[in-house]
């Protein structure tokens, strides 16, 4: 089946549905989507025998890896226009999301990371609530995508497995650190902290109400708050879960 407009809109609404590993029901995509119950229902099964979804009737939804990754990417897509037209051309909060609904379908991979670099590798929406994703691309930092500069993605490869930020895991869940977004000197801090690509981390407590996240590394507990948690990336086979971001 071709992920047209229709498919890529359910995708990217299951991979905020489905954060942390929650299943996700069909009164809550025919919400999110705006669209009828009976057009979500007729449309499941499909992305289910396109490999996209795991689905049984009355169960719920969750992402199969592939479903998963193109989720992403469109999510990515999407957040990373909406910070394009609120910061660079003053669009308002209320115009962003439908402005980039209309333009994300059409963004080149290419146009994806010239944007993400003139952005300085945003992380969050410009509400606040929601996390941008990774790119797939074969990098373990921003810092080597800068030095790659203009040559040939293809032989910069893509990432081997899907990733998600530390602020996706919940208590007592595992990952091994594949991407640091960021800045060197935010790449040095992490660094400094023993918060490197390869390294695998335990989520040992999440603070309410968006406190700080204890963290076990290297023997170390250490406190994050949202600027390290929504910028480390972690491997999300070896953390075995599902989703998105908040919101």
């Amino acid at each position: 089946m071709s992920t047209g407009t229709s498919a890529e809109e359910y995708l990217e609404a299951l991979y905020t549905l489905t954060q942390g590993g929650k299943t996700a029901r069909t009164s809550e995509i025919s919400k999110r989507l705006n669209i009828a119950p009976a057009s979500v229902t007729e449309m499941l099964p499909k992305l289910a025998a396109s490999g996209y979804l795991n689905y049984a009737p009355y169960q719920g939804v969750t992402l199969t890896p592939s479903g998963f990754e193109l989720a992403a990417k469109m999510a990515r897509k999407h957040r990373l226009l909406e910070r394009f037209l609120h910061d660079i051309l003053h669009i308002g909060n209320d115009k962003v999301h439908k402005e980039a609904c209309a333009m994300e379908h059409a963004l080149s991979d290419e146009t994806e990371r010239a944007l993400c670099q003139t952005l300085k590798a945003p992380d969050l929406c410009p509400d606040d609530k929601n996390v941008i994703p990774a790119c797939n691309l074969g990098f373990s930092t921003c810092q080597e995508c800068q030095e790659w500069g203009g040559r040939n993605l293809e032989e910069a490869g893509k990432r081997k497995t899907s990733v998600v930020p530390i602020a996706s895991l919940k208590e007592n869940q595992e990952g091994t650190i594949s991407f640091i977004r960021g800045d060197n000197s935010v790449l040095r801090r992490l660094l400094d902290l023993g918060l490197t690509p390869g390294t695998k981390i335990k989520v040992n407590r999440i603070a309410p109400f968006k406190g700080p996240v204890e963290i076990a590394v290297r023997g170390s507990k250490l406190a994050l708050g949202d600027e390290i948690v929504c910028n480390v990336f972690v491997d999300r086979q070896a953390s075995e879960f599902g989703g998105g971001e908040n919101g």
